[in-house]
């Protein structure tokens, strides 16, 4: 946009040559009129001249349109337009008349092409921007200087000389007859003709101050030594600058160039008006304003936006606080009536039972009575008996044989009390029966299945259902017959999940740089359907060990064999199976509990999984871990309380059972939850190891009953050695066959805790560096070099202790070792192979759920949102007021401080929408979720902000301001440019630590905009400038606004669009390039949340 143009302080000599040597070329006739008004002195001939003349003027666009194109094009747009502002005198041609009737040769005194040519040309070679001297010339120089000479005077040529105004190359004669320029018209110093003056000015006969001897009200004195000389017209037209003397003033207006007049109340008139402007309604106009006080409608427009958000974010809570208020309703009659369902069957069941029994005892009553009697006779009394048998109870639908096809039968139709039995009967578990209205005959429709359920309440009726059917299958397993276990090991109905078994093999993690082993040497097996639970002192690397199981280590070498299933896969190719429960409670503090977990089964479970299902597994979970209470609180963040930290912790393994796992990995789950809340949760998760789910935690000292609950034992020592891993039942047995013995009424694990952090000395002499060594030995694991020496002291007792275990796991893995380096092995662009057969929904649902969850987040908070409207309309407000725009500059300054402020505040505002989730990120995204949906849907949400921000920071700046541009271009440059600067914060957020992005938020906008305002001079400014967005704001800015300014602002529109290097057709160019940078910025981003947002 910066480009070699001429030297600002000659443009406004390249405009006026352009302009008046189109003037000189298309004045061919008027000496012809002009002599004969001279001659004659008729004054019905000067309305001919003058008509004559302003035709001429009229044409000259149409002439040297592409002239004025080629040099002039970068300020102005539509040549046609800009000439016909500045020269369109046809609604009053008084000036023309009267200098006809002043003059009576006004052809003869007006500039040819030569002398206008000379006259700009003088100004390119002297480089003077304020346009007051010129070279010496044919009619003025040292040896002849007439009075036309001076300013404000013009003189003509000899009666008999004729002009050729078109003559380019020889300035005429021009020293006879001087007379002072006329009004409507300026004569430069130096120069003895009149050009005429451009709409906007005010170009009166001037007259003298005695008292500082300057003619008013232009700034030229009268030559000195001349008592006859008197003061002229108007001397030049230059920019605003140099020449504000010759436009008409602020606060009048100006409908012809010799005539001004004061702005009436009601209405304003800017600097170079031609007409006055009505005030809108609500705006204060004083006499004489040369602005309108919009203060009314800046406040208008926040209080109207205000309003809008208000209502906006009040229905928003209200229809989310009416909704979860109807499905606590619905949930809470579908609850009832899963209860009174379930009630009612048991009731059945039991009177069904006593009914069986009352009619067993009469039967065998019956049989002792007749049992002595002949075999004839018992024939008959069996005959009797089933005579007898309608005193009897009835028998049930179930139990009664079938007739025979020949028999009638005994009624039409069966009623509808009959078919509840019935169904009651064949399907005692079922939903059949007690869903039923009487009367229906459709029995069987109203049987609901998963796939035909879509209205919340029969959900909530399907999901509580089902819960309280498990109940009761968990009730009666507690009671469980041998046959009863029989009958479940052959039930199809049992729901199991695909198993994942992690074995490991002489595991061993070493730290990069600086070769320190976190694990050594650890062998073991991680098996389906059993709770392992890894315990040992602090430093002992237990959520190491978690780590590296689950693939999360990253800076350390990890060598040694880990198979999955007995295959060597990498742990990512079952990562959406796989649940992870880290040690700090990772939830959104601004979603309840129900969304949060809501959230998580969505985005996890498979993608065809029905809806009803879905909502049964998270029911099941709230449920299974006590948090029915607490399903609609927040979560709740350290600023805002929440639930108790208990429940919150609880919510945290809650996260990763609504996927329905096959492998369960937790870091210290049991961490700040009191006993009973330990035991709710450890039987939560025996559940989901009925189900073939392999879990593993690290627990810091259980309690004895939670101690038992766990199926198998991992002890760790300091250094990440194995003491022990096998079977819970048989660690007691494993530590006294040398000579360790848990005292009574002491926690085995705390005892054996004691012993490996040296707390405690074992009285069988045995030493703490010794027992890794025994458990190597005892299940003939090799030995590290280094750890040599422990095995001759413990003797030849260990030999017959290797041989000894039943229960020692297998020491032979196949597979080669696993490396693990800084890079982690991720191909960040290239997925490896998902083996964990299950689709989850795609990345066009999961954007549909994230949007979902950050509106609900934003909505929360809108106290934050609010704040930052409030920091914009008070920005907006002072930079309104503080920076007025200027006419020479087009309000360059104010909207340079627009551009600094609103980058910076909109900057760290957009920093929220990533640096304060960068945990749930890596946590969400090392699950399988989609990071393409989650990074859509943070800017999507954005989007809103982006749209508001403009609009706030506008009610205040535009109206206490009030620019020329309209409030629509400046809406559009604002918006273009918060689109642009979020996208930079977003990769300061993602890229950077909280801390450092704040501070590059505010320093970048500050820098760049002193590198944009570098002048074109100077070689960092012109090589950086083009590249910093505050470059193309602010050109867009300045575009808007001075392209408002026409007439006699041409030249300083020109002047300073070419000192500055900007160009009026580079509005929309300048739109587009902030735009793409941040599309651009938004992509660079996406690659930094994929490459760092994980580490």
């Amino acid at each position: 946009m910066r480009g070699v143009r001429i030297n600002s302080s000659c443009i406004q000599s390249l405009v006026l040559l352009i302009l008046f040597l189109v003037l000189g070329f298309s004045w061919p006739v008027w000496c012809v009129d002009g002599d004969d008004y001279s001659n004659t002195g008729n004054p019905t001939a000067i309305p001919l001249v003058t008509s004559f003349i302003y035709s001429q003027i009229s044409n000259l666009t149409k002439i040297f349109n592409k002239e004025i194109t080629n040099s002039l094009g970068y300020c102005i747009k539509d040549v046609d337009t800009d000439m016909n502002e500045a020269f369109n005198f046809s609604s009053n041609l008084d000036f023309l008349n009267n200098c006809v009737k002043q003059t009576k040769d006004v052809t003869k005194r007006i500039c040819t092409a030569a002398e206008m040519k000379f006259y700009f040309t003088s100004f390119m070679d002297t480089k003077s921007a304020n346009a007051q001297f010129l070279k010496p010339n044919r009619n003025c120089n040292l040896t002849s200087w007439v009075p036309g000479c001076e300013p404000g005077w013009a003189c003509g040529v000899a009666s008999n000389v004729t002009v050729d105004l078109k003559n380019s190359k020889d300035i005429p004669d021009r020293t006879r007859d001087s007379q002072p320029c006329c009004e409507g018209f300026f004569c430069p110093r130096g120069l003895t003709c009149m050009i005429p003056c451009p709409l906007g000015s005010f170009c009166p006969r001037s007259k003298l101050n005695t008292t500082s001897g300057i003619c008013d009200p232009y700034a030229y004195q009268l030559p000195p030594g001349k008592t006859n000389h008197s003061c002229g017209g108007a001397d030049r037209w230059a920019s605003v600058s140099s020449s504000e003397e010759l436009f008409c003033s602020a606060g009048s207006y100006c409908p012809t160039t010799t005539k001004k007049i004061t702005c009436t109340k009601g209405h304003y008139c800017r600097q170079g008006s031609i007409d006055q402007r009505a005030c809108f309604k609500l705006s204060t106009c004083n006499p004489n304003s040369d602005n309108q006080n919009m203060h009314a409608y800046g406040f208008m427009l926040i209080g109207a936006l205000s309003l809008i958000l208000i209502v906006f974010y009040n229905c928003s809570d209200q229809v989310l606080t009416t909704r979860y208020a109807r499905l606590a309703k619905s949930r809470e009659r579908a609850a009832r009536s899963a209860r009174e369902t379930a009630q009612a069957r048991q009731r059945w069941k039991v009177a069904k039972d006593i009914t069986k029994k009352r009619a067993t005892g009469l039967q065998q009553q019956l049989s002792r009575t007749f049992s002595r009697k002949t075999q004839g006779d018992q024939s008959k009394n069996l005959n009797q008996s089933s005579a007898n048998d309608t005193q009897l109870p009835p028998k049930f639908p179930g139990t009664a044989s079938a007739p025979s096809s020949g028999a009638p039968k005994a009624q039409k139709d069966t009623g509808s009390l009959t078919k509840m039995l019935q169904s009651l009967e064949n399907d005692p578990d079922g939903h059949g029966g007690f869903h039923m209205e009487i009367g229906d005959k459709n029995i069987k429709k109203h049987v609901p299945k998963a796939k035909q359920l879509h209205t919340k309440s029969q959900i909530f009726k399907y999901a509580y259902g089902q819960l309280e059917k498990e109940k009761a299958m968990e009730q009666k397993n507690q009671n469980m017959t041998f046959s009863g276990v029989i009958s479940m090991a052959t039930d199809t109905d049992i729901k199991t999940r695909p198993t994942i078994e992690v074995a490991f093999m002489d595991l061993t993690i070493t730290l990069n740089h600086k070769f320190k082993h976190l694990m050594r040497s650890v062998t073991g097996k991680i098996l389906a359907g059993r709770i392992s639970a890894v315990m040992g002192p602090s430093g002992a690397g237990k959520t190491t060990f978690l780590s590296a199981v689950a693939g999360k280590i990253k800076g350390c070498t990890i060598s040694g064999s880990i198979l999955i299933n007995g295959k060597p896969d990498p742990i990512q190719c079952y990562k959406k199976i796989i649940g992870f429960v880290p040690q700090d409670d990772i939830v959104h503090g601004n979603l309840t509990v129900e969304e949060n977990l809501r959230f998580s089964a969505r985005c996890r479970l498979s993608e065809d999984m029905p809806k009803p299902d879905k909502v049964l597994v998270v029911e099941r979970v709230i449920e299974s871990l006590g948090l029915q209470a607490v399903r609609d609180s927040l979560v709740g963040t350290v600023e805002k309380r929440g639930i108790s930290g208990g429940q919150r912790k609880r919510v945290n393994v809650g996260l990763e059972l609504v996927l329905e796992p096959s492998l369960l990995i937790l870091d210290e789950p049991t961490s700040g939850l009191d006993s009973s809340s330990s035991n709710l949760l450890l039987r939560a998760l025996r559940r989901e190891a009925l189900e073939g789910v392999s879990i593993c935690m690290v627990v810091h000292q259980p309690s004895y009953s939670l101690y038992k609950m766990f199926d198998d034992l991992i002890l760790l020592a300091k250094g990440g050695l194995t003491v022990y891993h096998g079977p819970v039942k048989k660690v007691e047995e494993y530590f006294s066959s040398f000579g360790i013995t848990v005292p009574d009424r002491v926690n085995p694990p705390d005892h054996y805790i004691d012993i490996l952090e040296g707390l405690v000395k074992p009285s069988s002499g045995v030493t703490v560096q010794q027992l890794p060594v025994r458990w190597m030995l005892h299940n003939g694991y090799p030995v590290p070099p280094d750890m040599l020496l422990h095995c001759d002291q413990i003797g030849n007792s260990s030999a017959a202790a290797s041989n000894s275990s039943s229960d020692a796991l297998e020491p032979a893995f196949t597979g080669g070792s696993w490396q693990d380096n800084q890079e982690h092995q991720q191909l960040l662009f290239f997925r490896s192979q998902d083996l964990s057969n299950r689709i989850t929904p795609g990345v066009m649902r999961q954007y549909r759920y994230y949007v979902g969850r950050n509106s609900k987040q934003r909505l929360r908070e809108a106290k934050l949102q609010a704040a930052d409207y409030m920091i914009l309309l008070l920005a907006g407000a002072c930079l309104g007021t503080l920076s007025k725009v200027k006419g020479d500059t087009f309000g360059y300054h104010g909207y340079m401080y627009t551009i600094i402020a609103v980058s910076l505040l909109c900057k760290i505002s957009a920093l929220r929408s990533f640096s304060l989730d960068k945990l749930h990120y890596r946590r969400e995204s090392e699950s399988g979720m989609s990071s393409l949906a989650y990074f859509l849907s943070k800017d999507t949400v954005d989007h809103f902000s982006t749209l508001i921000k403009p609009l706030v920071f506008l009610s205040m700046f535009f109206f206490f301001n009030n620019p020329r541009s309209t409030f629509v271009d400046n809406y559009v440059v604002l918006l273009c440019l918060v689109y642009c600067v979020t996208g930079i914060a977003y990769i300061f957020a993602i890229f950077l630590q909280p801390g450092p992005a704040q501070l590059w938020c505010v320093l970048l906008p500050v820098v760049f905009t002193l590198i944009s305002n570098q002048g074109k001079d100077d070689k960092f400014g012109k090589i950086l400038g083009p590249y910093c967005y505050p470059t193309w704001a602010l050109e867009a800015f300045l575009i808007a606004n001075a392209q408002r300014y026409s007439g006699v602002w041409l030249i300083t529109r020109c002047d300073t669009l070419n000192e500055l290097g900007y160009s009026v057709h580079h509005w929309s160019y300048c739109l587009v390039l902030l735009v793409v940078s941040g599309i651009g910025c938004r992509f660079i981003a996406f690659f930094c949340l994929l490459k760092f947002g994980k580490k």
